[in-house]
């Protein structure tokens, strides 16, 4: 399993702080997790579910709320619908980067948020909440006494579990203006609601009233002795188990599960991954790649093709030639960018090769030096590049054996 930071502005602006746990393989599909009232991302339910899942081959990106956590913003300024717009932002962050998730988990008002903002989010193909409210404004019991405060003086300071937080008028307002019902009978996807039957913060009636809600397909799960927070390792385990094999039903996660590929000391590793006609997963060391083909050529164009492959090596190695050359002559080059391109061409059309018929393999290389370097300077660097070993390999005889291991 990988696990990255991230960040991207929240749905007001704010920086958010967020994590995406990845499997080591080509995800089978990508969930959002949105965490419970002033939580965060780190929870222990909200790592553990993510890392469970990513295991199962999901890749989870969880993030703090504007004013919470690691994200900026400040969370007194915040509401139930700045909520949503964060989880909005959290999506088109996946959907411009990765791919839109197909998976929505929330936990607490974190549910609440994602039945929320589930149909705007087409892609989205199931719903999953744990412990969540019916209603947003549930919440406002964990201020009770202080909302009268709140209602004269526009906002209190109050404590939440165990800190103090700025809850202002606006707040309760929105929280209370929520019309979840008629969300929640719009679904239009798959949802899976856990709630325990002991929850102390929110009670087993709000299950009852969301799956109420609800049109099929739905499903309920007891999460027994479970508390709010799932701070129990095992529940935090059962809850990602249970989603990984229920959302395999609704998720489109191609023909195969992702494959992890076991690297090779001093190889390179590719393994089929039956996702599509030629996806692979390619393992180099510690380093993970997919190689696919264009939906042209039948792929799904999820990596780059094995000829993309075979030009980056070669642009890579062009590239550290010329700078350990101008590093030792101590010239002014700042950086050197390499453009290739492939293509096939009729032999009798290159005036310099030695085969006369069929199709020749025909490689451009364009090198742009950047820096303060004269005519000869640059001269000499695209001389240099030609020394290049990938370039040597590529024009020299090569010798490949092929063995079944």
């Amino acid at each position: 399993m990988r696990s990255e930071k991230l960040e991207f502005a929240g749905g007001a602006g704010a920086k958010l702080a967020a994590r995406l746990d990845s499997p080591d393989g080509p995800p089978k599909a990508y969930a959002l997790f949105a965490h419970c009232f002033t939580c965060s991302k780190d929870i222990f339910a909200a790592s553990r579910i993510a890392q469970s899942l990513a295991e199962h081959g999901i890749a989870v990106l969880r993030f703090d709320f504007t004013g919470l956590g690691s994200s900026e913003g400040e969370f007194a300024h915040t509401n139930f619908s700045s909520n949503i717009g964060d989880l909005l932002a959290a999506v088109d962050h996946l959907r411009q980067t990765r791919e839109a998730p197909q998976i929505l988990i929330g936990h607490s008002l974190g549910g609440a948020a994602v039945l929320a903002a589930a149909g705007r989010v087409p892609e989205a193909k199931a719903v999953a909440t744990i412990g969540a409210p019916f209603d947003p404004g549930h919440v406002a019991h964990l201020f009770r006494d202080d909302l009268e405060k709140i209602e004269a003086d526009g906002e209190a300071e109050v404590l939440l579990v165990g800190r103090p937080f700025r809850i202002q008028k606006q707040f309760v307002d929105d929280i209370r203006a929520q019309s979840q019902e008629e969300r929640i009978g719009g679904l239009k996807k798959a949802l899976l609601v856990f709630h325990s039957p002991i929850d102390q913060t929110v009670g087993i009636d709000n299950a009852g009233l969301v799956f109420g809600a609800a049109k099929h397909p739905k499903s309920f799960v007891s999460l027994d002795s479970a508390d709010h927070l799932l701070s129990r390792r095992a529940d935090a385990e059962y809850v990602a188990a249970v989603l990984a094999a229920w959302s395999a039903r609704y998720v489109d996660a191609g023909e195969a599960p992702a494959v992890a590929v076991e690297p090779v000391a001093g190889a390179v590793v590719v393994r089929e991954t039956g996702w599509g006609k030629f996806q692979q997963a390619v393992a180099i060391g510690p380093h993970r790649l997919v190689a696919d083909e264009p939906e042209s050529y039948g792929g799904k164009d999820t990596g780059p093709s094995p000829y993309d492959l075979l030009l980056a090596g070669l642009g890579a190695c062009t590239a550290m030639t010329v700078r350990l050359y101008a590093d030792r002559k101590k010239w002014p080059l700042e950086k050197t960018e390499v453009v290739l391109r492939h293509e096939k061409m009729h032999a009798e059309d290159c005036a310099d090769c030695e085969t006369r018929e069929g199709r020749i393999d025909h490689i451009t290389r364009e090198l742009r030096f950047h820096g303060d370097l004269d005519a000869e300077q640059r001269a000499k660097l695209l001389e240099i590049s030609e020394k290049c070993p990938v370039h040597r390999t590529l024009h020299s005889e090569i010798k490949i054996d092929t063995a079944e291991g």
